[in-house]
């Protein structure tokens, strides 16, 4: 069986991991007649895996049975009592042993809630270049309070709720472009950004 993992390179379980959760839940299906094979049964013990998003099994004009794969991909990784992904669709995945995803490390009080607010912040944030290239960390303080932790600079970012992110985001690269002007970065330990339309800085 050829098997072809489509979207990006970060391959999060194997061709081997494939064969043998087939073998287990299919059986073998070298040498089988193409009549006997039941295509979409496949497709399902597949996507039964918890690290596959959806699967597309086909034969070919030559008798070559090929199932695509794609993969779920994390946005965030969840280091609570338990740790796991939170995927693109905001659910829950379990870490690899083949591959460790860079995303942002997410802490605090884990609830429902606040990662459902976690998922929201996660979105905005892989919607923009900048902001996906410098928050490596969200800490949840409680639900509708959290901080971002951010690659090179000391400061904690205070986002407060999700309320209004386009806005608060919007104020806070105005804030940092003047601040990086300036060179004033490394002066600060904490940038708020909870009040309405403006960015309040605590000096260190």
């Amino acid at each position: 069986m050829e098997i072809i993992f489509e979207g990006n390179n970060n391959l999060y379980l194997s061709q081997e991991m494939v064969n043998k959760l087939l073998i287990q839940n299919y059986g073998s299906v070298l040498n089988v007649e193409k009549e006997k094979l039941v295509l979409n049964t496949i497709e399902k013990v597949i996507e039964a895996n918890e690290m596959v998003k959806s699967a597309q099994v086909y034969l070919t004009i030559n008798g070559r049975l090929t199932s695509k794969i794609f993969q779920r991909q994390p946005i965030g990784r969840v280091e609570g009592s338990t740790k796991f992904y939170l995927d693109e669709d905001g659910k829950s995945m379990p870490l690899s042993k083949m591959h460790s995803a860079r995303v942002p490390i997410i802490t605090g009080e884990i609830t429902g809630k606040s990662l459902d607010d976690v998922f929201e912040i996660l979105k905005f944030i892989n919607k923009d270049n900048f902001l996906r290239k410098n928050i490596i960390g969200i800490h949840i303080q409680s639900e509708e309070r959290y901080q971002l932790k951010f690659r090179v600079e000391d400061f904690i970012v205070d986002l407060g709720s999700v309320e209004d992110l386009e806005g608060k985001f919007k104020n806070f690269k105005a804030f940092y472009a003047k601040a990086m002007k300036d060179k004033s970065l490394r002066d600060y330990a904490v940038v708020s950004l909870e009040f309405e339309n403006q960015v309040v800085c605590t000096k260190i």
